[in-house]
């Protein structure tokens, strides 16, 4: 494909990612109290197959990295979707907990080749104006949870969670045919941001300002991930109608759309250390909101308004952030080393969540120990941005 085609690019990419999203991460806060009741696992037993997953997609994240700023992102996209879908039609068979781990092992090399790291470095080394064309793309997946949350709720009320999951895996053929009649072409990155990548982490390396994005990716990720997948019963052990609990999930997606309206319009004006150190607190502010609303769909609509904006504000920052803050040389194998960093935060959400729930008999805790993880975010993002290198 012509690099100079940013609108190609971005529609592209954002498919790939919407769908991707949709069918190989949001399905499993939707099916796991279904499967916890037919086969008799633990919520702790069915999050720590998650954990494994992520772990897996944080420690391939270097070399998927390296390998799409010296290649390109076509292999890696396309291969990762078709192995995406192929694990949600074995999920959809399971019958035995060791063989639900191995399948989200899996599933985390999918994510690592088929998800966010691979397709935005493809972005910052082919689109001429990346921090547009990456909001351009998150336009567009802001809306994953809005059709998919639904969708899959639906299907796995009628037909039941495996036929959910066989029905996610065709539609994670899409993303497939996709990668593959539009990337097939696509040129490799610009050699400036090849030659000098490994040299560029290095740098990156000794500078506080990658290990403030580290952290305050890294908080952002426990935070999207630990409510990625307990927000449903959490809003359900609130007491709250079915169809408000998806309606406040279903509202996340548009709000972000919303939130990226403004930075999309605002260009090439809007800096992204401006947009993080707005974005960072609002995510504390969310999570302390969440503690003390009552159990009224409301008063929590405001704690959907706030997470929403910061979480697809941040999405933003992390992807342009990070090639504004650190510079786009090397930038697959740096986002990488960003993303391996936070790979024990991430993978260690939704187990831990599970354990405070266990503990505590309850979600009670959970909002206080989000509202402290985003503050530990924040300050870590205030670091980053007073290292000018």
């Amino acid at each position: 494909m012509n690099p100079s085609s940013d609108r190609r690019l971005i529609w592209g990419i954002a498919l790939t990612q919407f769908i991707g999203w949709g069918t190989l991460f949001l399905p499993f806060a939707l099916v796991l109290q279904p499967m916890e009741a037919e086969l008799g696992w633990s919520r702790g037993e069915l999050n720590g197959a998650l954990t494994i997953g992520l772990l897996a997609s944080g420690l391939l994240g270097i070399p998927v990295g390296h390998w799409v700023d010296r290649q390109g992102g076509f292999l890696p996209l396309t291969l990762g979707a078709l192995l995406g879908a192929a694990v949600l039609v074995g999920w959809a068979m399971v019958d035995r907990l060791w063989v639900f781990y191995l399948l989200w092992i899996a599933m985390g090399c999918a994510h690592a080749t088929a998800l966010w790291a691979p397709a935005m470095a493809m972005v910052v080394a082919l689109a001429r104006h990346p921090a547009k064309a990456i909001t351009g793309v998150t336009f567009i997946t802001g809306l994953t949870a809005t059709f998919f949350v639904p969708l899959i709720a639906m299907l796995v009320e009628r037909e039941g969670w495996r036929v959910a999951l066989l029905v996610m895996a065709a539609i994670q053929l899409i993303p497939a045919a996709i990668a593959w009649m539009e990337f097939r072409g696509s040129v490799a990155p610009p050699p400036a941001l090849v030659v000098h990548g490994g040299e560029a982490l290095r740098r990156a390396l000794r500078r506080p300002a990658f290990w403030g994005l580290a952290l305050c990716f890294a908080a952002h990720a426990f935070i999207g991930v630990g409510l990625g997948t307990h927000l449903v019963p959490l809003l359900r052990e609130h007491g709250l109608p079915e169809a408000s609990v998806l309606l406040l999930v279903a509202l996340h997606g548009p709000t972000q759309v919303a939130a990226r309206a403004g930075l999309y319009f605002a260009g090439t004006r809007a800096s992204m250390r401006a947009v993080g150190i707005i974005a960072a607190p609002l995510l504390v502010v969310s999570m302390i909101w969440l503690g003390f609303a009552p159990p009224d769909v409301v008063w929590l609509l405001p704690f959907v308004f706030c997470w929403a904006v910061a979480d697809g504000l941040m999405t933003i920052v992390r992807a342009a952030g990070t090639a504004e803050i650190l510079g786009r040389e090397g930038y697959g194998a740096v986002t990488g080393a960003l993303s391996m960093i936070g790979v024990l935060p991430r993978t260690a959400a939704p187990f831990a969540l599970a354990l405070v729930w266990e503990a505590g008999g309850g979600y009670g805790a959970v909002p206080w120990l989000l509202a402290g993880v985003a503050a530990l975010g924040a300050g870590a993002f205030l670091l980053a941005v007073r290292d000018r290198g």
